[in-house]
């Protein structure tokens, strides 16, 4: 498997478990996880496979993406209901940051693999990191995290996807430009978060 797809995995499990947390606050039952789940997993990359006339989408071509979600979402309730203590506000914000870093590097890379100018291989790096989580809150009647608590969620993941394809161009090694820019995007996240900076 190569590192992309190992990332992009990574991403998708990670997606998924802030799938669940939503989920399970909001009392659903096992159909609404998986397609809260489901939805937080893959929205992004839909939308970015749609955008750059990919076919078939990512979670079509790779069948065992969906079906990982849907044996997870069998076990997720008993499992975060086990877990209640830890599941919070806080929680959701790592699981998000993590998976924004992971998302962002996937779709700012497949944006360049598609032979997309730099600042479109960006934004296709954004969507990928941001528009599931769009989704999962617009599903859970809530108004997007990326647009309701002011904090530079998408600025986050176009910083870190310009990291990449700075490092892209100047002939780092694509592996340490992959970790290294998920990390940055991660890490940038969740400082904004502590330290609460806004944009108005």
């Amino acid at each position: 498997m190569s590192l992309i797809k190992i990332i992009e995995v990574m991403a998708i499990l990670v997606g998924a478990f802030s799938g669940f947390i939503e989920a399970r606050s909001k009392n659903m039952d096992v159909v609404g996880v998986f397609i809260v789940a489901f939805i937080t997993a893959f929205g992004g990359g839909t939308l970015r496979d749609v955008l750059l006339d990919i076919r078939p989408l990512f979670w079509v071509q790779h069948e065992e993406y969906a079906i990982l979600i849907f044996f997870l979402s069998l076990i997720a309730n008993p499992l975060i209901r086990t877990l209640r203590e830890i599941v919070s506000e806080r929680l959701i914000v790592v699981a998000d940051a993590l998976g924004l870093g992971l998302f962002s590097v996937a779709g700012v890379a497949a944006g360049l693999h598609a032979h997309m100018p730099l600042f479109i291989a960006s934004m296709m790096g954004v969507i990928t990191g941001i528009f599931g989580g769009v989704l999962r809150d617009i599903v859970c009647n809530e108004i997007p995290m990326v647009l309701r608590d002011g904090k530079p969620y998408a600025l986050c993941a176009f910083a870190g996807c310009w990291m990449y394809l700075l490092m892209e161009q100047v002939g780092v090694n694509p592996n340490f430009a992959l970790w290294s820019s998920a990390l940055f995007i991660f890490a940038l996240r969740l400082l904004t978060w502590i330290k609460g900076v806004r944009i108005q």
